[in-house]
């Protein structure tokens, strides 16, 4: 494992999205402990993209305008979803100091959901990783994995650092009604811009 590929993942991984803004919501809404698992989910999410870069499959998502499509308007709707229920003050978002737990399950599957109905994330792993494995020498899908694999942590690493910087933060929002209400309208026109610019890439 080359530095390059280690600063390059870094970058990618802080660069705010969709599991960014998820996990924060996540910690602000709910705590450390749920931020955690909310960025557990969201690393799962990226899993079946890395199998299809490794297998070849996401070829078929760069080259089949109706596979990448579909994909994507799911993607669409399920950020237009999450902008909703955060503007309703419903679901995962819901930021209230006496809100109901949530299931780790729950907060787990909205995290691979986010992810996993991403189709430039396939495109991105099936670009990526190949720029730093050498495919003309033994080994190189063992290379990819482990490659792989390094990503994945440093994906949940830094989402964890995230979270638990906004669940430090959380008493002091949490007390201030004002303040809850225009996180609650971030957060929603954050999720929908979201969706607005995956709607729009080819």
């Amino acid at each position: 494992m080359s530095i390059e590929f280690l600063l390059t993942t870094i970058i990618v991984v802080i660069s705010p999205g969709a599991g960014v803004l998820y996990t924060l919501a996540a910690a602000l809404s709910r705590g450390a402990r749920a931020s955690v698992v909310a960025a557990f989910g969201c690393t799962l999410g990226i899993v079946p993209h890395i199998a299809a870069a490794v297998t070849g499959l996401a070829a078929l998502l760069h080259t089949s305008a109706i596979a990448f499509q579909v994909l994507k308007y799911l993607g669409v709707a399920y950020l237009l979803y999450m902008a909703w229920m955060t503007l309703k003050e419903h679901g995962a978002l819901k930021i209230e100091a006496g809100a109901a737990p949530r299931s780790a399950t729950q907060v787990v599957v909205s995290g691979i959901l986010i992810n996993i109905l991403n189709p430039k994330l396939s495109i991105f792993f099936f670009a990526f990783l190949p720029q730093f494995v050498h495919p003309d020498q033994p080994g190189a899908l063992a290379e990819m994995l482990e490659l792989s694999a390094v990503f994945m942590l440093v994906t949940f690493v830094g989402f964890v650092a995230y979270g638990l910087c906004a669940a430090a933060v959380r008493s002091h929002i949490l007390s201030r009604p004002r303040v809850l209400t225009w996180m609650r309208r971030t957060f929603a026109g954050a999720f929908a811009a979201l969706g607005a610019k995956l709607a729009v890439d080819r």
